[in-house]
């Protein structure tokens, strides 16, 4: 997960620190849903031994090791560091693949296809599935046998997959990822983008928006140790990225081949392998999709495959969702305030209370000023502490505020683990009281420090925004829980069910049958996410990589040189990663010789039934997306070339397909304005008083307007009719993507994980 740059600054004492970040369900190796830490056995030895892999050594560029990221006095103070920190450490867990009947003897080869392939019945699926194959695939790390990653691939049409190396050549596929870190792919398999849908109740259902229905796409569990991908105690390295990058193209010293630059070829690890097993896929065009912390491994795997003389695959396009391409500050704090204009509600629809929050925005140097095109790079933003003396040191720790922060809600209601250190305030005085306005709690503002840094919070204005619904606004502070966050939903706010239910698809994968079918190791137990042992410290582990914000620029460069293009979308209801800061990181990156979009994002879209879906904007091979609701986004813009939103110029006049919005031109857009309350499920809606919302709306007109000059905007109509024509000139274009009525994906159920 990222960190501010302060963080980095802040020494080993303070980066070497517990990330609990996941956009999934993540937990802590010693929680009672995993297993026994298992210590290296003979057994593990032979069944990895008994594993196709490479032995020959491997060395990474020195701009993609962790030890090259941190500079030669960081390497040196590691180098004391580590063996002083892994001698106080509990060991981390290993695992290894199973061996069932009829595995391959020798390298992975088309033989292997028989083995992987998933021929029986899944517990409870009474439906039918597509052709799938399944199992773990190893990276080929010298030294560490048990390290593969698990995956599963669904054919579009049987035999897909299956083709021979020169077929096929020009069908599409794709790779999902799910973020974390830690996090297990086979989540969003069984909660957003796979066949299977799993119900409340533990039962399933069929997922008849699955994404396989368009092109053959494979969920992949990474990095090694998540999900049923396998590892090594002592496998899990120095970085995150030093394992991604190591263990799917992993560059080996090859002294005689002069002509490749820096002295690398390229042993493709777990690709290298995979394209082995089904040999279509090494020509084919592959479409890499991902999100959340999937916005740290995508730009990560695209450096590196830029710099590859014969990559193992052929990425025509990348598509990341509400990634964390930023620093935490940008992804993580400086939307606060764009979360209070989507849900006004999480304030009452209070003006004061949403002044000070702005204020708060201001202090912080939240306030970014985006202009389109951008004239400047971004200020680096870095976390101000709370003064308050008995918040010393809170939020100094980045273990316990990380853990404070990025606790999601699938962690505390599958595990039922508090968030440390929240709830209402202790020995506030005055200033915390409540007090009764229109029979609504609310903090008394009247003694709070105006023009200065909140004490309390200092620049963690997520925090206070979360605790302030919880403490003083209707329904969460009766619903909801300030001490463990429970009934706040951080992925889509109008949800504040307490409890909610648990997303948990273990009871799933791990049934017996389950296991047997996908070829699952049985040396662990699938976990939909785990706490990432960064640095080999299960305690206290920290990704250490730079933000790809650092290094947008030159991605782009590389993207627009290789043709291929950029789609970055964001769920405008989710709060965790939200949509500002990856606009921010859009108009602080230089792609096509300017930097950001020249125009306001402020096109409409609409999906299948008509319906607006959000925003969508494209200029120079970059696509943004704004979702609000489901949506056809996969087929239109990441398999597809809808032209909705392009940004073109014909006789130096500009033009934008589908026109654009003036009420679109702004910052945020308004959620639904109801609140849905219950236990685990919804029974009863709440919503303010029209009077209240009318207020609002008067206010926030004037207060947060923006003005799209020079644009003269279609009627929702009109824009309605453009897409169309621009949906049908996407089909024409992308004939191998066919028009799959209602394919669609709410992005903001479980935004990211």
């Amino acid at each position: 997960m990222q960190r501010d740059c302060a963080e980095a600054r802040a020494g080993p004492a303070q980066t070497i620190v517990a990330w609990r970040r996941l956009r999934g369900d993540q937990t802590d190796f010693h929680s009672s849903s995993s297993r026994p830490i298992v210590a290296s056995t003979g057994e593990e030895v032979r069944r990895a031994s008994s594993y196709p892999r490479v032995p020959s050594p491997a060395v990474l560029p020195p701009q993609v090791t962790a030890l090259g990221m941190f500079g030669f006095a960081s390497t040196v103070a590691l180098a004391v560091v580590l063996p002083l920190v892994a001698a106080q450490l509990p060991p981390t867990p290993s695992s290894w693949p199973h061996d069932y009947p009829g595995k391959p003897a020798g390298d992975f080869s088309p033989e292997w296809q028989s083995y992987f392939e998933v021929k029986d019945p899944l517990p409870n699926v009474t439906f039918p599935l597509a052709h799938s194959f399944a199992g773990n695939i190893g990276v080929n790390r010298p030294g560490h046998p048990n390290n593969t990653l698990f995956f599963w691939a669904l054919e579009k049409e049987n035999g897909s997959l299956t083709a021979a190396a020169d077929d096929r050549s020009d069908v599409p596929w794709a790779i999902w990822l799910n973020g974390g870190p830690g996090s297990s792919s086979l989540l969003g398999f069984l909660y957003e983008n796979g066949p299977i849908r799993m119900q409340p109740d533990g039962s399933v259902s069929q997922n008849n928006d699955s994404w396989d229905h368009l092109v053959d796409y494979i969920w992949i569990d990474q990095p090694v140790g998540t999900g049923w991908s396998t590892t090594d105690s002592d496998g899990y390295g120095l970085s995150q990225r030093l394992i991604q990058v190591a263990r799917w193209l992993t560059p080996r010293r090859d002294e005689a081949d002069s002509a490749d630059r820096d002295g690398f070829r390229v042993q493709m690890g777990f690709l290298e392998n995979l394209v082995k097993v089904f040999p279509s896929l090494k020509k084919r065009p592959l479409y890499l999709t991902g999100e959340s912390y999937a916005g740290m491994y995508i730009p990560y795997i695209m450096k590196t495959y830029f710099g590859l003389a014969d990559p193992p695959v052929n990425i025509v396009k990348f598509a990341i969702g509400d990634g964390t391409l930023g620093s935490e500050v940008v992804f993580g704090y400086l939307p606060t305030v764009t979360t209070l204009e989507t849900y006004p509600q999480l304030i009452s629809y209070d003006t004061e209370v949403f002044e000070w929050f702005r204020e708060q925005e201001h202090l912080c140097g939240y306030d970014l000023n985006l202009t389109y095109p951008q004239t400047a790079k971004f200020p680096t933003l870095e976390f101000v502490q709370p003064s308050d003396p008995a918040r010393a040191g809170y939020f100094t720790n980045a273990a316990k505020r990380k853990a404070a922060f990025l606790k999601t809600a699938l962690t505390r209601l599958a595990l039922g683990q508090p968030a440390p250190g929240r709830g209402a305030r202790a020995g506030e005085g005055a200033a915390g009281t409540l007090a009764r306005r229109g029979g609504l709690a609310k903090r008394d503002l009247s003694l709070r420090a105006n023009g200065t840094i909140d004490p309390w919070y200092g620049c963690f204005i997520y925090d206070e925004m979360v605790e302030y619904a919880l403490n003083y606004t209707f329904p969460w502070n009766v619903h909801g829980d300030a001490a463990t966050w429970e009934g706040f939903d951080v992925y889509q706010v109008s949800d504040a069910l307490a409890p909610e239910t648990p997303i948990d698809g273990s009871e799933f994968y791990n049934n017996a049958k389950a296991r047997a079918a996908l070829h699952a190791p049985t040396s662990k137990d699938w976990a939909g996410s785990v706490f990432y042992p960064f640095l080999g410290d299960p305690v206290n582990g920290n990704d250490l990589s730079v933000e790809p914000m650092a290094f947008m620029d030159d991605l782009a460069a590389n993207a627009s040189a290789h043709g291929i293009p950029v789609v970055l979308y964001s769920g405008n209801e989710d709060t965790l990663v939200g949509h500002r800061g990856t606009e921010v990181v859009i108009q602080n990156t230089t792609f096509g010789g300017i930097q950001g979009f020249t125009r306001k994002p402020a096109t409409p879209w609409f999906d299948d039934d008509g319906k607006q879906a959000g925003i969508v904007h494209q200029e120079r091979n970059w696509t943004y997306v704004l979702v609000e609701d489901a949506l056809t986004l996969l087929r239109e813009f990441i398999l597809g070339n809808n032209r909705t939103g392009l940004v073109t110029s014909i006789g130096g006049a500009t033009q934008v397909d589908g026109g654009e919005e003036a009420a679109l031109a702004v910052d945020a857009l308004r959620a639904t304005a109801a609140v849905f309350v219950g236990s685990l499920t919804t029974q009863s809606t709440f919503v303010f008083p029209s009077a209240t919302v009318a207020a609002w709306n008067s206010y926030v007109a004037t207060a947060t307007a923006t003005v799209l000059a020079g644009v003269s905007p279609d009627n929702v109509a009109g824009s309605a009719a453009a897409n169309a024509a621009a949906g049908a000139r996407a089909l024409a274009a992308a004939t191998s993507v066919p028009l799959l009525a209602g394919v669609a994906f709410v992005v903001s159920l479980f935004a990211a994980v």
